[in-house]
């Protein structure tokens, strides 16, 4: 599989374990992963001017506007790392965002990751996060060895508020509203790649692996 012309999106419902591939197939493969809110916050620290605006409307508390958005993601795939390779996470969310990068930036596939509603529900809403370490469990799939303590550094779990019942299923709907269009928006152009993303990350990865140097063989 030739890796020096990877040009991806990953799609997928919130939960679906997209940032969880991206990263295996940064450590492995060495492709750089990009997500908005890494986005955000490299042109922040790098005090562009784009970053800038961000700042100030995150600041204010408001949100970050597609056509900002767009512009950042211009920016950042302007950046010599990401020239031959690159896996956007989190981009496009929309129709007018994928026209927009199909203007500035040519994708080999968009993949995405299947999993259904009531497994999303399962996934989130028992995942516990420690405020110390930040290390992350499940209370059925992976429960700590004592309820509500870290194994690593006995630090306090605690559920996200992205991860309450209310959130992901607004999360969902939001998903199912704004984002499932693309998957037949990429569809029609040739370059979705569905991937069964219910099993465990190391067997969606594998068969991510297997799939996309299939796909970009075609």
């Amino acid at each position: 599989m030739n890796t020096l012309s990877m040009k991806l999106i990953f799609l997928g419902p919130p939960g679906a374990g997209k940032g969880t591939i991206s990263k295996m197939v940064t450590e492995r493969l060495g492709i750089p992963q990009i997500s908005t809110g890494d986005m955000f916050r490299a042109a922040v620290k790098e005090k562009t001017e784009l970053g800038l605006k961000v700042q100030a409307i995150l600041a204010a508390g408001g949100l970050v506007p597609d056509e900002l958005t767009i512009a950042i993601v211009r920016e950042r795939l302007s950046w010599p790392d990401v020239r031959q390779s690159y896996i956007l996470d989190g981009f496009p969310r929309t129709i007018a965002q994928a026209d927009a990068l199909a203007g500035f930036s040519e994708l080999d596939a968009a993949v995405d990751f299947e999993v259904k509603d009531d497994l999303i529900l399962f996934r989130l809403t028992g995942r516990r996060v420690c405020k110390a370490c930040g290390a992350i469990y499940h209370k059925v799939t992976k429960a700590p060895k004592v309820e509500g303590v870290c194994d690593i550094c006995g630090g306090e779990l605690y559920i996200r508020n992205d991860d309450k019942e209310e959130t992901v299923k607004a999360r969902l709907k939001a998903y199912h509203d704004e984002t499932e269009p693309l998957i037949g928006y990429y569809q029609k152009r040739g370059l979705l790649l569905t991937i069964d993303g219910s099993p465990d990350a190391e067997t969606v990865y594998n068969a991510f692996i297997s799939e996309i140097g299939r796909f970009l063989k075609k």
